[in-house]
């Protein structure tokens, strides 16, 4: 039996296409892994560019917020087939007034409102917010505004044996910029509270 096999480990005929085959599916796996990073990164980029241009007119005097929201869908749907996006803005009076808590006096030193401590409802909301922009709103005059959109797609080439969870990704964009003064600036609110 072994002199029969002898001959046949030493026949080097078709070991190319052995090597082939092995070789084919990890190079099939990568070139898929490489057009789908391309994508996300293609799209991300031009998601930030159109993000940043609707945000500039966003802020015109003229501006059209509905219309700035469908030109970023426009601007991304040819990359990113399928496409859904929603957006926010958080409006606020000044740049150094974003991430900031209102103002109130943390009797207790727990970096919290609590315990009836007075503070003061500088966005006009009834109520204290640890982040005191105006959310939903597109701001008035010289307002500062956060816009941000959140893009989910399914991608193009997806790569097979990945987790089903990753067949939907999920890209986003910020641009922050200050409204033109076309208006008189609404300000901070003056009225006072206690915290529960």
């Amino acid at each position: 039996m072994m002199r029969l096999l002898r001959p046949l480990a030493a026949d080097r005929e078709g070991a190319t296409i052995v090597e082939f085959a092995i070789v084919l599916p990890m190079f099939l796996l990568l070139l898929l892994g490489i057009m789908d990073v391309g994508q996300m990164v293609y799209g991300k980029s031009v998601l930030s560019g159109a993000v940043r241009r609707a945000a500039r007119e966003s802020a015109l005097e003229t501006r059209t917020i509905s219309g700035a929201d469908a030109r970023v869908l426009d601007a991304i749907r040819p990359v990113l087939p399928g496409v859904t996006i929603e957006t926010s803005r958080t409006s606020y009076v000044d740049f150094s007034d974003v991430g900031r808590a209102e103002k109130w006096n943390d009797a207790n030193g727990n970096g919290r409102c609590d315990n009836n401590e007075i503070y003061t409802d500088e966005n006009r909301n009834g109520q204290w917010d640890e982040e005191m922009g105006r959310k939903g709103s597109e701001g008035g005059g010289s307002d500062v505004v956060v816009y941000s959109v959140t893009a989910r797609f399914k991608p193009v080439f997806k790569v097979p044996f990945l987790p089903q969870r990753w067949n939907e990704r999920t890209l986003t964009s910020t641009a922050v910029t200050k409204n033109e003064a076309f208006a008189d600036q609404l300000g901070y609110g003056s009225s006072a509270g206690s915290c529960p």
